[in-house]
């Protein structure tokens, strides 16, 4: 895994780095994260907002109500749609990246299943990751 990374949007108008180590990396499938996406699940990865820098762009932000009650943010390109980051407001100091925004992706490697409850019956999963039916605490 990078201790430095970088990605951005399909059209190249927003573009991040991160300055350190992925804290977390998991799916999600939850149904917003499923409409968020246009997929299965939302292949998540956990970075410090400290290590966080936005370096090009700005993006839109869509906020929803998360099922414990706290403030979700979604950030994407305006211009070609791609998603790229989620605020948790649960998780102060932490930035989420889409592993799809990556310019490299190949490093991901999900640790878990979470909101397997709502996975899509057409969703195969990695029977050997860990599985949740919401957030684990």
């Amino acid at each position: 895994m990078p201790e430095q990374f970088t990605g951005g949007c399909a059209c190249g108008a927003i573009r991040y780095r991160s300055e350190g180590v992925a804290r977390y990396m998991g799916n999600c499938h939850c149904r917003d994260c499923q409409q968020a996406t246009g997929s299965a699940y939302f292949p998540a990865v956990l970075v410090k907002q400290a290590d966080f820098k936005l370096e090009k762009g700005e993006p839109k932000w869509f906020e929803r109500r998360a099922d414990r009650g706290h403030a979700m943010l979604r950030g994407f390109c305006s211009d070609c749609g791609s998603p790229l980051f989620l605020i948790n407001k649960a998780s102060e100091g932490a930035m989420i990246l889409f592993a799809g925004s990556l310019d490299d992706p190949s490093w991901y490697t999900p640790s878990r299943d979470i909101y397997v409850s709502s996975a899509q019956p057409w969703d195969k999963m990695d029977p050997n990751l860990p599985k949740a039916d919401g957030m684990p605490a």
